[in-house]
């Protein structure tokens, strides 16, 4: 069998720009082998590297090392998690769960690593990296000496590579429940049933600083385990904490519980409708949170997303009190940076209201966004002011 891939001049030039994927369309000579590690070569037989193959994929290849002469063992996994893990020194002073590896971002492509405490969730999201996967457990633990591992490997991606999708345990044993403290505020991660990892924790260093601004009455619109309203009950007098799931809400009352506030009212409504009922009310808050689940899930949908992030923007603004400070936010991978904050731009001149730009965020420090790979970015975030 053949373990070597032949790609066009489109797919060496992708490499070169600082790009790890190649498309089926630009291998021009397939390997003849199973999932695994394959040496690329450009189409003079000339050695480029190394990528993950996965026969199925759309994306036939990714690149994990451009020295030809590396070699794709157990010590080089060990290598390139430890690196990652170097470059989030620091971070156990403020929380005990992040990001340990973040795909693309840390040169280790469709790999994500989240640790909680002793425990660390992993999702392989690819079938050649999924070849590997006694390697890279063995590498985590060396690294982190976690009490145990845990594969979620339930996303849709894996059925679009042959793999199933499937929660398994890898090693060690993982509680259903990891208590999280970030920046001093505690909330309950749930590993094998929770959103992604477990819980949401690339907004975390954006949940802290719209604590640090927060005051008066706030409202926190999606609020679904209340992540943000916790850090707004800090300094703000009173805090709604909406969401239209009723369970998501009763875990959000749980995590209050823990940090002992007493000053968040948990609403279960859509936030379109109760933002427009208070805006006909003629109510106004001091501090607003928008933090919405990805309204454009593909590109086609881009346009009706647009008109939503708008509309939900437009009337924040309007909800405003006279200085009130709104903390905005976009998780969706097609809505760009520009869009975002054109979107923002053409909300605030329909508001009728003087809309100052504090600051310009993004995700946590431990999602990496490689300038080169946009698909390692795709939270922005603006905290705004109105000043009128």
């Amino acid at each position: 069998m053949s373990d070597i891939a032949v790609v066009t001049v489109k797919g060496m030039r992708r490499w070169e720009s600082g790009h790890p994927w190649i498309y089926r369309s630009d291998v021009s000579e397939r390997p003849n082998m199973p999932p695994g590690v394959v040496q690329v070569r450009d189409n003079r037989k000339r050695p480029l590297g190394w990528a993950l193959w996965s026969p199925r994929s759309e994306i036939s290849l990714r690149l994990l090392d451009s020295d030809p002469g590396a070699t794709i063992n157990e010590a080089w996994w060990q290598g390139r998690i430890q690196d990652a893990f170097a470059r989030r020194v620091g971070l156990d002073s403020v929380t005990n769960a992040y990001r340990l590896v973040h795909g693309e971002g840390d040169a280790l492509p469709s790999l994500v690593v989240d640790r909680y405490d002793r425990w660390a969730v992993v999702q392989m999201m690819s079938a050649g990296l999924e070849a590997f996967r006694d390697a890279i457990v063995e590498a985590i633990v060396h690294v982190t000496r976690v009490d145990g591992i845990l594969a979620r490997n339930d996303v849709p991606l894996r059925s679009k590579e042959g793999l199933p999708r499937e929660t398994v345990l890898l090693h060690g044993d993982v509680p259903h429940e990891i208590e999280v403290d970030e920046y001093g505020i505690r909330y309950i991660a749930a590993p094998w049933t929770g959103q992604k990892t477990g819980a949401f924790l690339d907004q975390r260093d954006s949940r802290h600083r719209a604590g640090e601004v927060a005051r008066g009455t706030a409202l926190d619109c999606f609020s679904y385990h209340g992540s943000f309203a916790l850090h707004l009950a800090r300094n703000a007098d009173t805090v709604i904490a909406l969401d239209s799931s009723a369970h998501a809400l009763e875990r959000a009352k749980q995590n209050a519980t823990l940090n002992g506030f007493d000053n968040i009212e948990f609403v279960e409504a859509n936030a379109f409708d109760f933002l427009r009922e208070r805006e006909r009310e003629g109510v106004t808050y001091d501090t607003i949170v928008l933090d919405p689940p990805a309204f454009a899930k593909t590109r086609s949908s881009l346009p009706a997303a647009l008109r939503g992030y708008k509309d939900i923007n437009l009337r924040a603004m309007r909800l405003l009190s006279p200085n009130g400070i709104l903390y905005t936010a976009s998780c969706s991978f097609h809505l760009g940076k520009a869009l975002f904050l054109e979107m923002l731009e053409s909300a605030a001149a329909d508001s009728g209201r003087q809309i100052m730009l504090r600051e310009i965020r993004g995700q946590s420090i431990d999602h990496p966004e490689i300038l080169t790979i946009p698909e390692t970015g795709y939270i922005k975030g603006a905290l705004l002011q109105a000043v009128d």
